[in-house]
């Protein structure tokens, strides 16, 4: 276990997570149910896309060479930082089914569709591909996704009021830029 790489992983997702879809789905959630079976519902769900990505992200890493998976990697997060700095910001109101679902189930489904295949989803498999600690990894990430849930359910409206979104936007394209260029000069180097 890399103390650094679930440091790392952990910062790197949480500052991309703040005010994107789930925290606003978690909100929405908080103001129709209880608080606790709707973070457990939203804590699965993201500890189930975690280990999906980082299980598909250390299959990659047995087929391709290290610099190959550097270098996909650091493109990968070059094209997230672009997408991050391009993002429009689609606050638009979660609307829920009339249907008597359990709140951990509705918590639960939303996240699961709403994040698959999500830019924090993918950068959890490039980084699983590129580490040597998957294990580290799936904590920071898993860990940074529940912080941002807990903020959205107990914190986020009032949080989100105080921090301009364009900061947080722009940390995490920052961010995001700044493990991508990493990730491309250490490919280039072992290709050297």
């Amino acid at each position: 276990m890399s103390t650094t790489v679930a440091i790392s992983t952990f910062t790197l997702l949480f500052l991309a997570e703040i005010g994107d879809k789930s925290q606003l789905v978690a909100i929405a959630l908080a103001h129709r149910y209880k608080p606790t079976p709707v973070l457990a519902g939203i804590c699965s769900a993201f500890l189930l896309l975690t280990l999906m990505a980082a299980s598909i992200g250390s299959v990659l890493q047995e087929w391709l060479s290290q610099a190959a998976l550097l270098l996909v990697a650091g493109l990968l997060f070059l094209v997230f930082a672009y997408r991050t700095w391009r993002e429009q910001h689609e606050d638009q109101p979660i609307e829920q089914g009339a249907g008597h679902r359990t709140a951990f189930l509705t918590s639960f489904t939303l996240i699961l569709v709403a994040e698959l295949g999500d830019k924090t989803q993918l950068a959890t498999m490039a980084l699983s591909a590129q580490s040597e600690s998957v294990p580290s990894v799936v904590l920071g990430a898993t860990l940074a996704l529940w912080a941002t849930s807990l903020l959205g359910v107990f914190a986020g409206a009032r949080l989100l009021r105080h921090i301009p979104a364009a900061w947080v936007r722009r940390a995490s394209t920052l961010l995001f830029l700044t493990f991508g260029l990493i990730a491309t000069w250490r490919a280039v180097a072992l290709w050297s």
